[in-house]
């Protein structure tokens, strides 16, 4: 699991843990799972995410959260809620930090997010397919944070969330072009990345 620690351009009142959801059903099966109706009450953690997550509470070297908000997907519910057992947290649902939501591509096999990619990369605000736009994603996604930031401080957040919208966020915070959000190394599942 990798462990990236990034600067904000201006300081935060708290510390943030982004962690994309353990391995799950979908990625088991090699398909896009991005619609509500499906990925709220279905595809969960697979028994690789289910270790995976074993094993980084176990080693976990990161900051002890004192707050967990989680996508409401079954995946990131899942997964928030083993780290949230791990620290005596009830963790919170958070619909902003949904999945990015591919549109036609739904239940297509993974391969197919190529497609989606190469179009964001010429156009972060396109739509095509039904697809939500990178900017729409950046723009949800930045909201948690700056809605938690106007009700907490000195707070250790934990946001539970999926591989598109942590990308999308991670490039808009490092102040780079949101058509480059494949640019960066894809996140595993299970893995965290501090926000210092």
């Amino acid at each position: 699991m990798t462990h990236d620690a990034l600067n904000a351009s201006t300081p935060w009142g708290n510390r943030y843990l982004l962690m994309r959801h353990g391995h799950s059903q979908a990625n088991e099966r090699g398909l896009i799972i991005s619609d509500p109706r499906h990925g709220l009450i279905d595809y969960g953690l697979s028994r690789v995410g289910e270790d995976q997550l074993s094993r980084l509470i176990e080693g976990w070297h990161w900051p002890r959260p004192s707050h967990i908000y989680h996508s409401d997907f079954l995946r990131t519910t899942q997964t928030a809620a083993r780290v949230g057992e791990c620290f005596g947290i009830v963790p919170q649902h958070e619909p902003r930090l949904r999945e990015r939501h591919f549109g036609d591509f739904e239940a297509d096999p993974v391969s197919r997010y190529e497609e989606i990619w190469a179009l964001d990369a010429r156009d972060p605000g396109h739509g095509q397919h039904g697809v939500e736009p990178v900017v729409a994603v950046a723009e949800r996604m930045g909201a948690v944070i700056g809605s938690l930031e106007a009700s907490l401080s000195g707070a250790t957040i934990l946001l539970v969330s999926h591989g598109d919208p942590l990308q999308i966020l991670l490039t808009t915070l490092e102040g780079r072009p949101l058509s480059h959000h494949r640019d960066r190394p894809a996140l595993a599942p299970a893995s965290v990345t501090l926000l210092a």
